[in-house]
């Protein structure tokens, strides 16, 4: 051992490396599998929250890049609603000098077939070859080699289509030269179009098929009218005053390419953000389990520590001592953390394709984009964490008397100075999340938990202090002697409850927001689900191209086991350039008090004034109040003053949605088109029987021709059925799959709080072998002083799981009625899950006093009463 001379102290012999190397690392040699695990609640934490940035930051990207490539770079576009706008436009446009360029487009959204008679979402985009050359080239059709005459003319061929890579992919049509006798089958309508494949375009992103504006028109029913006109002007023009001189139509507006791009990132933000929020919460608990590890080292080292103090280590230096052990497990765990959330990151990217199931990237697959500002911040969050975890311990190794130390004399459970802090953090928490949302977020509202948080943790010696004070005196000495100290130490509680009341609080919360939305999506699909089957021939994207004929809601109702049908007619609508596009649904409406899911009553509507229902996202993003007017914009571009008669939960559509009775919608907008049946059964129906006569009715009036069926002789089935019970099943599936990993962070934190009591008990111990030598002495057996440690364990763990319960349902309340409003739009009713609550306030509690008497036995094993001979 080395030599130290009294001239010579410690700090001089030795720096912060030769502590590191003599003094930390044989104690981790000594526990590895006990660092290792604050050490993995560090790397876990920072993988989380690095793979959710890498996979958003990737997919926005992605979605960026396509949005590029397939807008171009015009100076400005003139865009309208979903249903366009007059082509007459266009030449108005094009003739003003100011101008260099305009390119007509048409832009649609329907479905594909693969060769498997598989459903594939396609974007179609009809263009003047000769003028989007020069200004979107990613859309300029690259022709097939595979004969040589008449290429040129083929460029022109209206019912030609070229596909991009994705679009090939997903429609079974490999990368080859020759597309000679290749076709690709989309729909329009009812109908089955078959169209040949004369080559590729070079766009990215979702599948895209590019075909010439007239074919376009003339195939998808869009005769007369445009999308969108890309525009150049010449150097030098004014757009400002262009705008003004054209006199555009109401509802025609200029749009910067990058707009799309924009819109999406704005409406993603606030799930991207609560994702992150979210994985956070698992380096927060990780900061507790590296509190508990040090906690436990440091009081097996006082006595180390305390003869290294009389050496010469003042207490600052054991204070940075202990800092920086918890730094280098922040530095190691970061590191490791952000490797393996590349590896996340890379790996959800291509299972999931960049989605996250959120919905706003569909289609994508995105390549995975590393970015070192965003690993320099985590890495950064995952050291501070660990620091936050060791700045305890390292206090604890600073104040402690090394001549009282070294004779195994631990310091005394001094009173805190500060009891006012824990109720003024609870406190602020409570006035934060009053607070409005700071550029959309819920920024305040995740201030306000994190105080709770805190403000609960501080008072964890006043509420073990007010709930024990009321305890009656027991007559068993064990339980007596147990109760009486927990009172009278009752700061040592801290430690050791601290990471229960986190941990039990964050599983509380995640376990009552869960069961609220779960119940409250329930009950909204008992009320928008109340027929027996459905049927649908599109998603809500594709409604404007793929829809069911006219007549076909009478013919179903005229067939056998068909009780009644009921239409609906989904559209979109943009109301502003930011916000994603609003869903217009029409459909009979004869009770919506009983219909619709609704919040609040319902407000009458004047004689000739059109009643329109808004779903809770339409107040909070238009400001869409109950009884007020409200300008809503049509498919068409014009816009009608409607009456907000009533608001509505809706869970599907975040973006927002604006209801009409159908026979309003048919006289505002002239479109009888339906998207939707819902077909009430009568008992003795048959559901097979039912939906073989509704596809051959939707068949008759066009049969698929020989060319329209699969290479396997199977012809697509162009409309999809669902019962309410497969409905029901699906959307609650996908609802626990999108909670799944809320119970796994459920697990994390119990379990990082489980271990962290264990870690102080036996710390603890530790400090009290001259106390259990002294009971011992007195006539206590090792196995009663193990009870005692026991019941001790017993009492702060039932302490911690009651604030810990009190404190779950606190910041649950904040996470329903807060933080999901502000995110997403929608309100639920919050639910308390008494038996699951209890289950695990139950567990907790046997399992914390459990791992108590685990902790003690282990701590305790050696002769309690020679423990008390010991002296320096």
């Amino acid at each position: 051992m080395t030599e130290f001379t009294a001239d010579r102290p410690l700090r001089q012999r030795s720096g912060l490396s030769w502590q590191l190397s003599h003094l930390s690392w044989p104690e981790f040699r000594h526990q590895p599998w006990r660092h290792l695990t604050a050490l993995l609640a560090v790397v876990l934490g920072v993988a989380l929250a690095f793979s959710v940035q890498l996979i958003n930051d990737s997919a926005l990207s992605e979605f960026s890049a396509a949005v590029r490539s397939v807008n171009g770079q015009p100076d400005f576009e003139l865009r309208a609603q979903r249903g366009g706008f007059d082509e007459t436009i266009y030449a108005r446009v094009a003739n003003d000098p100011r101008v260099a360029l305009a390119s007509p487009m048409i832009e649609l959204d329907t479905n594909g077939w693969n060769s498997a008679g598989q459903r594939v979402p396609v974007r179609v985009v009809g263009i003047d070859p000769l003028l989007a050359v020069q200004l979107s080239a990613d859309l300029m059709p690259q022709l097939a080699d595979n004969d040589g005459v008449g290429r040129r003319n083929r460029l022109f061929d209206p019912e030609a289509v070229y596909l991009n890579a994705d679009a090939r992919r997903r429609l079974s049509m490999p990368e080859r030269s020759d597309d000679a006798d290749r076709s690709v089958k989309l729909q329009a309508g009812v109908e089955l179009l078959d169209l040949p494949v004369r080559g590729s375009v070079a766009a990215g992103g979702p599948p895209l098929v590019v075909m010439d504006i007239a074919g376009a028109q003339q195939r998808f029913g869009w005769l007369g009218r445009l999308s969108r006109i890309d525009i150049r002007l010449v150097p030098g023009a004014d757009r400002q005053a262009l705008l003004r001189e054209l006199a555009l139509p109401a509802g025609v507006r200029a749009a910067t390419p990058a707009e799309s791009a924009q819109r999406v990132s704005n409406v993603s933000r606030a799930y991207r953000v609560n994702l992150t929020v979210l994985a956070l919460v698992a380096l927060f608990t990780g900061a507790f389990l590296v509190f508990s590890i040090l906690s436990l080292s440091v009081a097996k080292r006082l006595p180390q520590l305390a003869l290294l103090g009389v050496l010469g280590l003042s207490a600052n230096e054991r204070l940075r001592l202990v800092l920086a052990e918890s730094a280098l497990l922040g530095v190691i765990g970061s590191l490791c953390g952000l490797a393996l959330g590349t590896g996340l990151a890379a790996l959800a990217l291509r299972l999931l394709a960049g989605d996250l199931g959120g919905g706003y990237f569909p289609g994508l697959t995105p390549a995975l984009q590393f970015s070192p500002v965003a690993a320099l911040i985590y890495g950064c969050l995952g050291v501070a964490a660990a620091m936050i975890g060791g700045w305890l311990p390292a206090r604890i190794a600073r104040d402690m008397a090394p001549a009282q130390a070294i004779k195994g004399m631990g310091a005394a459970d001094r009173p805190s100075h500060r009891s006012s802090l824990g109720p003024a953090l609870l406190l602020a928490g409570v006035a934060m999340a009053f607070a409005p949302p700071i550029a959309g977020l819920p920024l305040a509202a995740y201030a306000a938990v994190a105080l709770l948080l805190l403000g609960g943790i501080v008072s964890v010696p006043s509420g073990v202090a007010t709930l024990l004070g009321g305890v009656a005196t027991p007559r068993n000495p064990l339980v007596l002697l147990a109760i009486q100290r927990s009172r009278h130490q009752r700061h040592t509680a801290t430690i050791a409850v601290a990471g229960v009341v986190a941990s039990l609080a964050l599983a509380v919360a995640l376990t009552v927001m869960v069961a609220s939305f779960r119940d409250s999506v329930t009950q909204w699909l008992d009320t928008v689900l109340p027929a027996d089957l459905y049927a649908r021939t599109a998603a809500s994207a594709a409604a404007d191209t793929a829809y069911l004929p006219t007549g076909l809601a009478a013919a179903v109702a005229m067939l056998s086991g068909v009780e009644r049908v009921e239409t609906q007619r989904v559209t979109q609508v943009q109301i502003a350039a930011d916000q994603a596009s609003v869903a217009l649904i029409a459909r009979p409406l004869a009770d919506p008090a009983r219909r619709l899911p609704l919040v609040g009553d319902l407000m009458p509507v004047g004689d000739g004034e059109t009643a329109a229902y808004v779903s809770e996202a339409m107040v909070s993003l238009y400001g869409a109040q109950l009884g007020s007017a409200f300008m809503l914009p049509l498919p068409d571009g014009r816009r009608v003053p409607v009456r907000i008669a009533g608001i509505w939960r809706d869970y599907a559509r975040q973006g927002g949605a604006v209801l009409l009775a159908d026979v309003d919608f048919e006289r505002l907008t002239g479109d009888r088109r339906i998207n939707d049946l819902a077909i009430w059964l009568t008992p003795d129906a048959s559901l097979g029987a039912v939906q073989d006569g509704i596809r051959q009715l939707v068949a008759e009036p066009t049969t698929p021709s020989p060319s329209s069926t699969s290479p396997s002789g199977k012809v697509p089935d162009l409309i999809e059925f669902a019962s309410v019970s497969e409905i029901r099943a699906l959307s609650l599936r996908i609802f626990d799959r999108s909670f799944a990993v809320t119970y796994w962070l459920q697990a994390v934190a119990i379990g990082i709080g489980l271990f962290g009591i264990a870690a102080s008990f036996s710390a603890q111990v530790l400090a009290r072998r001259k106390e259990f030598g002294l009971l011992a002495h007195l006539g206590l057996t090792r196995r009663q002083v193990l009870t005692l440690v026991a019941v001790e364990g017993a009492v702060w763990t039932a302490v911690g799981t009651l604030l810990g319960l009190l404190l779950g349902i606190a910041v649950s309340v904040i996470l329903v009625k807060v933080v999901n409003p502000q995110s997403f739009h929608w309100t639920m009713d919050l639910v308390l899950p008494a038996w699951r609550l209890a289950a695990l306030c139950l567990g907790v509690m046997a399992a914390g006093t459990f791992t108590a008497w685990i902790a003690a036995r282990a701590a305790a094993g050696r002769d309690l009463a020679v423990s008390v001979k010991e002296d320096w």
